[in-house]
């Protein structure tokens, strides 16, 4: 007989829950495979969204890319396309984000450096110049500014030749998050939710392939939250977005095939699993019961997962590899569409060509050479896996209960409630860091002295050369045209109708997303926190 002595008292997960030494078939009493399992491909879809998953074809390998100027990042677009990347994704630098030209007071310091600066339709046109938009799927994590972007990816895509119904691709215009847990909003919470369905609205009846938002619980878990806060918060964001679409006279079925969710692969590999099966099931039942859909790609919940950049530690960066495989390993046991892998230095800045391969390769090899892929759902039956994810679903419906007592998700947010629900999470994470109850390799234990690593360094003239390009647009473009297409979008603002159209006539004709943005900010005001 072995000891019966364990390693410390009590087990648990991120989530608070307490994990027993073994799991059996009493655990799990109440499932009924049938109703809460089913088979891949069918309701309720807690096996995955498609009958053959990877055996059909494999997940999207999309990495996240984007830095300094257009035509910097379209190099390393080619770069990636050239490694074996499947799909692109594209970061965009704060000023772009909040909606400020490069040449604004604002954008100082900022042009170029957590993404590319789009100023205009002539930078989107760099940054996707040689890239075949018929044929590469397009994902922007882009939010207050989201309109915009896609506005002017249409345009170039018309440069192409290539017709709307070709083009496929995402646009995060997930705002909810962005006032809990991320910050680069601009508009206060109604008007921000109106442009979002305005893009459902436009896409279902001019861009049928386009997923119109991207859910996002990534940024959430980043903030600090646990993998039940982060699957709870993502949905009930979910439910409002639903609601305000039908509440714009929108039918469920004409919009939610084209939602999609963003969530976060991080560490605890199996609670991870357990979050996306509970996802899915969970997301199943509200669109049918909740919101009455017919539609069976309604119901569908399909993600895309990114490796846990708040896992990436500076201290022996190499472990960032092995940390990125177990995430990536948990996206593809839960059934994600696509993935993105974080590189291994970039707690330390941005990536490296070497570590972006590396990456990219990580993707590769699982899906290449692990045996992961070649059946839907291998870890579906574990007693463990399938009590994690009834007890994630509970969670999630405990917190949808309390966020309804306090007057709903955007209520809760206006207060403060859930982003102080995410700060607790993260202030105890810190804490059991620091008093070494929780091990993080390389930081708290296992230490090393080690060389300063190669770090990727921008071009210091980049931002100087940016504001020369937005000035040589400026002074060549037709002023009255711009200024008659920003004068419809106004009023468009001030009434009810769909403000996309408006906005494509605006970047067609050169006006710069600071100056679309500074009509809506005109009309809708900013948000205050405060």
């Amino acid at each position: 007989m072995g000891s019966s002595r364990e390693r410390k008292p009590v087990f648990e997960t991120s989530s608070g829950f307490t994990v027993k030494g073994a799991y059996g078939p009493a655990d799990v009493a109440g499932l009924d495979p049938a109703r809460d399992l089913g088979e891949p491909g069918s309701p309720p879809f807690t096996r995955g969204v498609y009958p053959t998953m990877y055996r059909g074809r494999l997940w999207t390998m999309r990495q996240y890319s984007g830095f300094g100027d257009a035509a910097e990042t379209n190099r390393r677009f080619k770069y990636l396309l050239e490694a074996g990347q499947t799909g692109l994704s594209t970061a965009f630098d704060l000023p772009t984000q909040m909606g400020y030209d490069s040449d604004h007071a604002m954008a100082r310091g900022e042009v170029g450096k957590v993404g590319v600066a789009i100023d205009t339709i002539e930078d989107m046109r760099a940054l996707l110049a040689g890239i075949p938009l018929d044929r590469v799927s397009t994902s922007m994590t882009i939010n207050a500014t989201a309109a915009i972007l896609l506005a002017m990816y249409l345009a170039v895509a018309e440069d192409q030749g290539v017709g709307w119904d070709k083009v496929s691709g995402t646009v995060q215009n997930d705002l909810l998050k962005e006032y809990v847990a991320r910050g680069t909003y601009i508009y206060p919470v109604r008007p921000s939710i109106r442009i979002t369905t305005d893009i459902f609205g436009f896409c279902r009846d001019h861009v049928p392939g386009w997923n119109t938002i991207s859910i996002s619980g990534y940024h959430i878990r980043e903030a600090g939250s646990t993998a039940a806060q982060e699957l709870a918060f993502t949905l009930a964001n979910a439910r409002v977005y639903v609601q305000a679409a039908i509440d714009r006279g929108l039918a469920v079925d004409d919009f939610a095939p084209r939602l999609s969710f963003f969530f976060n692969a991080h560490s605890n590999l199996l609670e991870e699993v357990a979050k996306f099966r509970a996802a899915r099931r969970l997301w199943y039942r509200i669109m049918k019961d909740e919101f009455g859909a017919k539609d069976p790609r309604s119901m569908l919940l399909r993600f895309h997962a990114q490796t846990a950049g708040s896992s990436l530690t500076a201290q022996q960066p190499e472990n960032n590899i092995v940390r990125t495989a177990i995430e990536a390993l948990a996206a593809v046991l839960g059934g994600a569409q696509s993935i993105h892998t974080n590189s291994m230095d970039e707690a330390l800045g941005l990536p490296t060509e070497k570590a972006v391969r590396t990456a990219v390769r990580t993707q590769q090899i699982l899906a290449e050479e692990s045996g992961v892929a070649d059946t839907a759902d291998p870890l579906g039956g574990s007693w463990y896996l399938e009590w994690l994810t009834g007890r994630l679903e509970a969670a999630a419906r405990e917190t949808f209960a309390e966020i309804d007592r306090r007057g709903g998700m955007i209520r809760c947010i206006e207060t403060g409630w859930v982003q102080e629900r995410i700060h607790e999470s993260a202030y105890r994470f810190q804490q059991a860091v620091e008093s070494g109850d929780r091990i993080v390799v390389g930081v708290n234990r296992y230490q090393v002295t080690e060389p300063a690593p190669e770090i990727f360094e921008m071009d210091p003239e980049l931002e100087a050369a940016q504001r020369k390009r937005l000035a040589a647009v400026k002074a060549e473009r037709d002023g009255k045209a711009v200024e008659g297409t920003l004068a419809v979008l106004d009023r468009t603002a001030r009434g009810d109708g769909n403000l996309v159209p408006p906005i494509v006539d605006a970047v067609r004709a050169r006006a710069t997303l600071g100056e679309i943005s500074d009509v809506l900010r005109k009309v809708f005001g900013t948000f205050d926190r405060n």
